[in-house]
């Protein structure tokens, strides 16, 4: 990882280097009178000056934007295992501790999460009231009945699905057992446990 970043640069001084010397010793030629002709100066430039330059430097600027596009995206995968790791070993974890902590926007740590999610290595639910994640049992996300506020949903569904009672957002892992129940909202004894 990181070698276009360290190989582009290289490449892109060896086509100057190139370049500089082709450049030189044709020029002298011509001035030292082993050449009088100009289009055989131009020629010998664009043939061994400023092809090797567009290769070498084309080849370079590449490997280059390669090289910092790959480092971009391994950073995100990171962060992406630290907010899985904390919110797994804590159970729960605000979005503001993990902007905080991961140096994000509130926006990159939500598609954070629901690429996790779509990536089936996050179950659990977040209360958008209070901006927390909760990690979960798969077995207690996949059923019909929200771990928030206990009201029985008719369908489970797979990915995100929305409490049509309390309002959280329930990750519900790809392999969750499709079941149906009878909608029921959640009794007065049986107030959300989040609030």
């Amino acid at each position: 990882m990181g070698n276009g970043k360290i190989m582009g640069p290289i490449l892109i001084v060896v086509g100057i280097v190139i370049f500089l010397l082709a450049t030189a010793f044709v020029v002298l030629g011509y001035f030292s009178g082993r050449t009088d002709e100009i289009t055989s100066v131009v020629l010998g430039i664009s043939c061994f000056g400023i092809a090797p330059l567009a290769l070498f430097g084309g080849v370079g600027t590449y490997l280059f934007i390669s090289g910092r596009k790959e480092e971009a995206e391994t950073e995100l995968i990171r962060k992406k295992e630290s907010i899985l790791g904390l919110i797994q070993t804590q159970g729960h974890a605000s979005v503001g501790s993990i902007m905080v902590e991961m140096e994000m926007t509130r926006e990159e740590v939500t598609n954070a999460i629901y690429e996790l999610v779509s990536m089936g290595l996050f179950s659990g639910f977040i209360n958008w009231d209070k901006l927390e994640f909760y990690s979960k049992d798969a077995a207690l996300i996949g059923s019909n009945t929200c771990p928030n506020c206990g009201g029985i949903r008719e369908l489970v569904g797979k990915g995100v699905v929305k409490c049509p009672y309390c309002g959280v957002s329930l990750f519900v892992p790809e392999d969750a057992v499709q079941t149906q129940a009878k909608p029921k909202a959640p009794t007065d004894e049986k107030q959300p446990k989040i609030q």
